[in-house]
């Protein structure tokens, strides 16, 4: 191969690239080359062919089809690209379908229903001639000021790990090479700023940063990675060799791709300035392990005739490129007939966004007005009560690309609150008032809105965050928050329609938690309060039929709903001197804690019992009964927590080592079993080591992560063990009738 030849087999282009911003800077970064200069030589990527604007996904397949024929029958070697694309609520396509956002599939705490979605949207991406999905996203949150908060699964990274190797599985199980993001650190940012600097040392790392990531390589065998914008102490990740190569590949024995994150290798001269131009910054994260440059070639371009040195780490990272495409079955591909029917929002694909939107919805609060009885009227307000933007994620295609034309259809069935209100209450004369917007000081609203509520025998009012990028909208990429009230005047809304002796149920669409503390336990709260991480498509009707007692709440707190801004950055797995003390005036504890979620009935959690010795190589098993003590069926998340206390380093004061969600009828109990593998007790110890060491293991099993309803104490016994990449790393959890 030429320079030229393999140059462009680690390169990308962005077909359809234009004015819209979907990338930052993508503007400043983009090369002007017109598209047949620049495959001349071929080319290893195609960059969002179908996601960049709507295209009819038939004659979009018929054009991809017609050029990857092209490619291998006019290029001197023949070989087809790649096609990636955006997927993290579903594929970002025109008429494609939408699902909800990775906090519900935290709050889901179902590994095996986000598997099956991933599977779903793998299926629509290797029917449009797809190869690589652009997702999951593995950040653990570590501030909710950040704006994409709404991309990452849970503050736990042993939730994100778990769920997160399910979306793997089900992606690849299609033939879709999964991309895991943002490899690493990237949700560490100072102050909780887009591309801001990461001050996490190793121990962070290791125990939170880390842990999703092998998971998801490990054990759910993905394919790509995706380097992080950050820096950590100073060093950014894309020339990270530590990371990207002894580690990754060297440690975990990844054999895939490592794909720039859009821009990266630029980046390292226009950014983070530490190349003096755009030749030496390839060559530095080509160094580092970077294998291929999305979205596009401008940096590799600055390339000339290569030294002995960048031929060589040339040679690596094309050989990793063809590689994927032989996996993929793309050399042999001769593309002869592009798909001529395709329904990319088919009925399975609705029965899986609501199942998945019913299971995430989070009950924060109910004085008994729900599940609601058969008003004669409702009163639907807020500025999230109408339109589908607000069911939906920043990446999602009708936030991401569509908020840029607005006069194109939306082109999938997503109905809004109000639609889906009326609907379930047929009976019911339904009224509507906006009240405010989302954004801005404007009140005018407010009286219509308060009018309306009197005339009704009950209020839903939804409110919320609007999903967008770099400023358009409350949260999404580059939209941070300096503070976590309720945007705009949506709690003076919440408030004025209290104050109307009407009932309210407040039904909270975010991206992020807010501070809900005067929703929750005010002395003038709604009567009860629902939250619903960007539920998708079918997420109005789940509320609805929730609200209705069709289906019962099972969601659970995927992230700690937050007391302020200056409780910022909080995690769960803090230290014991890194939550409240009475040493200090600042309280940091949650309004509603980690795993927090209510339901329709009750249950109780009972005689948490160890069925084994623990070990520090063996891990430790236990049973716990749980019992449904309400009147109706319902849905149980049963979470196992530890802590182990008196190590050479500090640990947190609970931390996830297992969980398992449980159906059973008013009355049942069942027996949960819990198989812990030492792994999941290991932390870094003061060699900043993952280790297991002996010691005392609390145990416990309650409603959230601070309830010690049923605990088992014993000791970890044995020698210190440092578990390998062999060793399991998740927990088996089984339900057994009592």
């Amino acid at each position: 191969m030429t320079t030229a030849e393999k140059i462009a087999q680690i390169s990308g282009y962005w077909v359809d690239r234009g004015d819209e911003i979907v990338a930052p800077m993508q503007g400043e970064m983009a090369d002007s080359e017109a598209y047949t200069v620049a495959t001349e030589h071929g080319i290893g990527h195609l960059t969002r062919v179908y996601g960049t604007r709507p295209v009819d996904p038939v004659r979009r397949a018929e054009w991809l089809w017609a050029e990857q024929r092209r490619l291998k029958q006019e290029t001197r070697l023949g070989i087809p690209a790649l096609v990636h694309e955006e997927c993290l609520t579903g594929l970002a396509a025109w008429k494609a379908a939408t699902y909800p956002a990775p906090p519900s599939w935290g709050a889901s705490f179902d590994d095996a229903l986000v598997e099956r979605m991933a599977g779903a949207i793998g299926r629509t991406m290797r029917d449009l001639g797809i190869h690589q999905g652009l997702a999951p996203v593995l950040d653990v949150v570590r501030d909710a000021r950040w704006g994409r908060v709404e991309e990452c699964i849970s503050e736990d990274p042993y939730l994100v790990g778990t769920v997160g190797s399910a979306y793997v599985r089900g992606l690849q199980s299609a033939g879709v090479v999964a991309t895991l993001k943002h490899f690493v650190g990237y949700s560490g940012s100072q102050a909780g700023r887009n591309h801001a600097p990461v001050h996490a040392g190793p121990r962070e790392l290791n125990d939170v940063f880390l842990v999703p990531f092998e998971m998801a390589l490990l054990d759910g065998g993905a394919r790509s990675v995706m380097n992080s914008y950050a820096e950590i102490d100073g060093v950014a990740t894309a020339s990270n060799r530590a990371l990207l190569t002894d580690l990754l590949r060297g440690t975990w024995g990844f054999t895939g791709t490592v794909v720039a994150d859009y821009f990266s290798m630029a980046f390292l001269h226009t950014m983070h300035q530490v190349a003096a131009s755009k030749a030496e910054a390839a060559r530095i994260a080509l160094r580092a392990g970077i294998d291929i440059e999305l979205p596009a070639a401008d940096v590799l371009l600055d390339v000339e005739e290569p030294d002995a040195e960048l031929a060589e780490l040339l040679d690596i990272a094309v050989a990793r490129a063809l590689a994927q495409k032989e996996e993929l079955g793309l050399l042999d591909e001769q593309f002869e007939a592009a798909p001529t029917e395709l329904d990319l929002d088919d009925s399975e694909a609705h029965e899986i966004a609501l199942a998945l939107a019913t299971e995430s919805v989070v009950l924060l609060r109910n004085d008994g007005a729900l599940p609601l009885p058969a008003p004669a009227t409702i009163a639907v307000v807020g500025p999230n009560a109408s339109g589908h933007e607000a069911l939906m994620g920043c990446y999602s295609f009708a936030n991401h690309v569509m908020a840029h034309h607005p006069e194109v259809p939306l082109g999938i069935e997503a109905p809004d609150l109000v639609t889906s209100i009326t609907g379930q209450f047929a009976g019911a004369h339904v009224l509507h008032a906006r009240g405010c917007e989302v954004e801005g000081d404007d009140l005018s609203g407010l009286d219509e809105a308060a009018a309306v509520a009197t005339e009704a025998d009950v209020v839903i009012v939804a409110v919320g965050d609007r999903a967008g990028l770099f400023g358009r909208g409350t949260v999404g990429e580059g939209n941070d928050a300096e503070s976590l009230d309720l945007p705009g005047r949506q709690r003076a809304l919440v408030e004025r329609l209290v104050a109307t002796g009407t009932p309210v149920v407040m039904v909270v669409l975010s991206g992020r938690p807010y501070d809900l503390s005067w929703a929750l336990d005010g002395p003038d709260a709604p009567a009860a309060v629902l939250q619903s991480f960007f539920p998708g498509e079918e997420g109005a009707t789940a509320i609805a039929q929730i609200i209705a007692g069709e289906r019962s709440p099972s969601g659970r707190l995927p992230l700690s709903l937050p007391r302020s801004a200056g409780a910022q950055p909080y995690g769960y797995l803090h230290p014991p001197l890194g939550g409240s003390t009475e040493i200090t005036s600042a309280d940091s504890t949650p309004v509603r804690p980690f795993g927090f979620g209510l339901g329709y009935t009750t249950f109780a959690h009972e005689d948490l019992m160890l069925d084994s010795d623990a070990s520090t190589v063996d891990g430790v098993r236990a049973t716990v009964r749980v019992r449904n003590t309400g009147d109706r069926a319902g849905t149980d998340v049963v979470q196992l927590y530890a802590h182990l206390p008196y190590r050479s380093t500090t640990r947190p004061v609970a931390q996830l080592v297992g969980y398992a969600r449980v159906d059973l009828a008013a009355g049942h109990a069942a027996t949960v079993a819990f198989d812990v593998p030492a792994a999941r007790f290991a932390g870094s110890d003061v060699r900043a080591v993952r280790a297991v060491e002996p010691g005392p293991l609390e145990l416990w099993v309650g409603a959230h992560c601070s309830d010690k309803e049923t605990v088992a104490t014993t000791v970890l016994e044995g020698p210190v063990h440092e578990p390998t990449t062999s060793a399991r790393r998740v927990t088996v959890a089984e339900v057994r009738a009592s």
